[in-house]
């Protein structure tokens, strides 16, 4: 695989790392423009019980903000430099407050490279409708205004630190690298090495929205050069971007309750299991595919078992959920 600077968004990220999530912020940032103060968001902490200013580089500016309406907008425009982090956290979690110490010390440790915004969901809950949450505590990164899953429900040091890192890698293959507080300028970035002329065709296209457009690209790349696993990942990617873009809301919330009424529905199957990979579920859209393969024969199965190929390409090969995932589809199989 090249390496993260030479490509748009690493393919072995793609899923739980996504620029081009489902979760559309423009709700809260409309609500958050009109009372939001000029000036970098108020420093204060946000951890269950406590009390106190937020920690703060070399340069002054905080490494960790209690998210609010008044200054998400701010930290919504903050991401066009460095990640954010927005650590959502209930009074009534026990792990919520572990959780923030973990991320607090963690992201103090990379040097203003990323910003900690806490939000308690019982003051703040728009931001866990917009986000999508379903546990506490969770986490998901902002980059260029674009949310990006990391884990709901908690996760041990090690997992974050991993995250973090593939998060950066994401954010500076997509332009933002920058540092906030630091008394020194950062070392200034290798220039990206060119992408293959129909690779940076299909990204344009991404970036324009037309995710039919980037999967013709990838398909003339993969003509071309059958072997280019870049290409056959970014084709799955743009593939599940365009059948996301396809869906509402309401139809996203009807699918779901077909596929929990009839758990042999191909189509609705299908959806859901895009559904859940774009909103960071990942092991529940994987195993919903193996599910429907194990129960099913002919043409049906032989098509989940392609988009579950598919799917594993979005995820990544190396990605331990996917081996996971193979070896229950061999045993369906076989």
């Amino acid at each position: 695989m090249s390496s993260p600077a030479s490509r748009p968004v690493p393919p072995a990220a793609a899923s739980q790392l996504n620029l081009r999530g489902a979760v559309d912020l423009s709700a809260l940032k409309q609500r958050a423009a009109s009372g939001s103060p000029s000036g970098p968001p108020a420093a204060q902490s946000s951890t269950p019980g406590s009390a106190g200013g937020a920690e703060r580089p070399a340069g002054g500016r905080p490494l960790r903000v209690a998210a609010t309406e008044a200054n998400f907008q701010e930290l919504v425009e903050l991401s066009t430099q460095v990640p954010v982090v927005f650590a959502l956290w209930a009074g009534y979690s026990p792990g919520s407050e572990a959780m923030l110490d973990v991320l607090e010390q963690i992201i103090n440790a990379y040097d203003g490279r990323l910003v900690l915004g806490t939000a308690d969901i019982e003051a703040f809950p728009q931001l866990a409708q917009a986000f999508q949450v379903q546990a506490v505590p969770t986490a998901v990164a902002v980059v260029k205004g674009q949310p990006v899953p990391l884990f709901q429900g908690g996760a041990d040091e090690q997992q974050v630190r991993s995250l973090l890192d593939e998060l950066l890698k994401v954010a500076a293959a997509n332009g933002v690298s920058g540092r906030i507080g630091g008394s020194e300028e950062p070392a200034a970035e290798p220039e990206p090495a060119p992408l293959p002329p129909l690779h940076q065709e299909a990204f344009d296209a991404i970036e324009a929205g037309d995710y039919a457009a980037a999967a013709a690209a990838y398909r003339k790349a993969l003509a071309e050069m059958p072997s280019d696993q870049e290409a056959k990942a970014g084709l799955a990617q743009v593939e599940l971007m365009g059948r996301l873009q396809a869906l509402s809301v309401p139809e996203g919330e009807s699918l779901r309750k077909l596929a929990a009424d009839e758990p042999d529905n191909l189509e609705a199957q299908l959806a859901v299991a895009d559904l859940d990979l774009a909103g960071g579920h990942i092991e529940d859209a994987l195993n919903r595919l193996v599910s429907f393969i194990g129960r099913n024969f002919g043409p049906e199965r032989e098509t989940a078992r392609v988009r579950l190929l598919e799917l594993f390409e979005v995820v990544g090969p190396s990605d331990e959920r996917v081996a996971k995932a193979r070896q229950g589809l061999a045993r369906v199989l076989f």
